[in-house]
């Protein structure tokens, strides 16, 4: 992955409210860590760590004066309504060094008629060169029957890269497609466990007076009677 420049500037107000002036700027407090040095506080524009974390395991090139970092994002925090950025941590990372990272599944083809296709695990975690960190794992589903699984032992890992989970961690897995009567009947078990009433449709409304026409007869005979 190319790496992403960012300038940054060091931070020297700490705080809630220091934080809230610098994101009204359409900043990010973020802090630079790793390698046994000191925790580096700075402030990074906030646009531009934003389209650069669209990118699975960003590596950043942090320019703060005449240094240059290199760096992953670690943990990042978002405002859980709007979705901004509100802080980051990032892992100052050299080139040749493995990190371990969670890299994003994503399928690709389709599998056979009449399945359904499960991506039971939707990341992995792998060993990997800081600099050459995969953005994703391609799987291919194409043609896949009932009953076919692919497993962490069977992706195909760039270069360089090891898996940290089990050869068996089950990451696809291809079932039946489920009857337009076995979704309505969980939709109705989820319904009924929710305690919401269905309104009723016309059919059954229809079907319903049929059967009130058809009992009014009897009614009236028995009262001539």
């Amino acid at each position: 992955m190319a790496e992403i420049k960012i300038p940054a500037e060091t931070r020297t107000e700490f705080g809630k409210g220091a934080a809230r002036r610098i994101r009204r700027a359409d900043q990010v407090p973020a802090v630079l860590y790793g390698h046994g040095s000191d925790p580096v506080h700075v402030t990074l524009p906030g646009h531009a760590l934003m389209l650069a974390l669209k990118n699975s395991n960003a590596l950043l090139s942090i320019a703060l004066g005449s240094t240059t970092h290199l760096a992953i994002p670690k943990q990042v925090q978002r405002d859980p309504l709007k979705g901004f950025i509100e802080h980051a941590d990032l892992l100052i990372v050299k080139k040749g060094e493995k990190v371990t990272v969670d890299v994003p599944v994503h399928l690709e083809g389709e599998a056979a008629p009449g399945t359904l296709v499960v991506l039971e695990n939707s990341s992995v975690s792998l060993e990997a060169e800081a600099t050459a960190i995969p953005e994703s794992l391609e799987v291919s589903v194409e043609g896949l029957e009932v009953g076919a699984q692919v497993l962490a032992s069977d992706l195909t890992l760039p270069e360089g890269s090891t898996l940290v989970v089990d050869d068996d961690l089950l990451i696809v897995n291809v079932t039946a497609a489920p009857t337009a009567e076995e979704v309505e009947a969980e939709l109705e078990e989820a319904e009924a466990e929710a305690g919401i009433e269905r309104d009723e449709s016309d059919d059954e409304a229809a079907e319903a007076a049929e059967g009130d026409d058809a009992e009014a007869p009897a009614e009236d005979a028995d009262s001539e009677s």
